[in-house]
């Protein structure tokens, strides 16, 4: 399948570590150009110049703040000016962290609205010019909890939620500038982040970090956790030609895990 994406250039947010690491990266070896962009300046450096020295594609990388208005356009005007133009954009936060709603105070509930919520909204306005020059794809990344809350997931919960609610609404009126933006969602995939989750499991319920994986993965149908590479290639898809009438819709890659329909 040719997905048409050389010489494309997608922004990806996060893109220094994790499942935006592994986007960037796939992206590239399919010959996209690409510009990410994380708050670490000698992470997103080192990722990005290891990512070209891969694939031998051009990617750059940015310092920026999804918390921040002026952060985000500085990145969004630096990757105008550096490729000229935009054709995809990947929505991408850190989640916020774990807690149920009784731990968590009105600072908690702020900062993952910030970062989140209006990180998504903020990205996503500041690239709709370029995006409809020639129209492109957007793609935020959620959370199993979308479909089905976690009562120590709260804020990803309701946040992620809102997300996916804004891609849903944002397809329609996005469709008449040849614009489609989807979700896709990430069950258990190996990355720092499900790591973390695992210690905070193991903490909250007595047992060690490697039990709390072994039992998350006993629920999994196909037995595993997933690799950044595997969501990497639905995201690649999802972003690319080759899903040219997808807008609007949310994807799981979680091994079969979701009960929900």
């Amino acid at each position: 399948m040719n997905l048409n994406i050389t010489n494309k250039v997608f922004m990806v947010a996060g893109g220094s570590s994790g499942l935006g690491l592994g986007i960037a990266r796939q992206l590239a070896a399919e010959g996209a150009k690409v510009s990410i962009a994380s708050r670490t300046p000698d992470k997103i450096a080192q990722a990005a110049s290891t990512i070209s020295s891969e694939t031998s594609s051009e990617v750059r990388g940015y310092v920026f703040d999804a918390r921040n208005q002026e952060s985000i356009r500085h990145w969004v005007l630096s990757t105008l000016d550096d490729f000229g133009h935009i054709d995809g954009v990947v929505i991408n936060a850190g989640g916020p962290p774990p807690g149920a709603f009784d731990e968590l105070d009105d600072k908690a509930w702020q900062n993952a609205f910030e970062l989140t919520l209006m990180g998504a909204v903020r990205l996503i306005r500041e690239t709709l010019p370029a995006l409809k020059v020639n129209g492109g794809s957007i793609l935020t990344l959620t959370s199993s909890t979308i479909k089905e809350p976690v009562d120590y997931l709260t804020l990803s919960t309701v946040m992620r939620s809102g997300v996916a609610s804004l891609a849903k609404s944002l397809a329609d009126q996005l469709a008449e500038d040849n614009i489609r933006i989807n979700n896709l969602i990430p069950g258990s995939i190996q990355t720092d982040r499900m790591d973390a989750l695992n210690q905070y499991i193991a903490g909250r319920s007595g047992t060690s970090r490697d039990q709390a994986r072994a039992i998350i993965e006993a629920d999994i149908p196909m037995g595993r956790y997933g690799k950044a590479e595997e969501f990497a290639k639905a995201a690649t898809f999802l972003l690319s030609d080759a899903a040219s009438y997808i807008t609007g819709s949310s994807l799981a890659v979680d091994g079969g895990r979701m009960k929900s329909l």
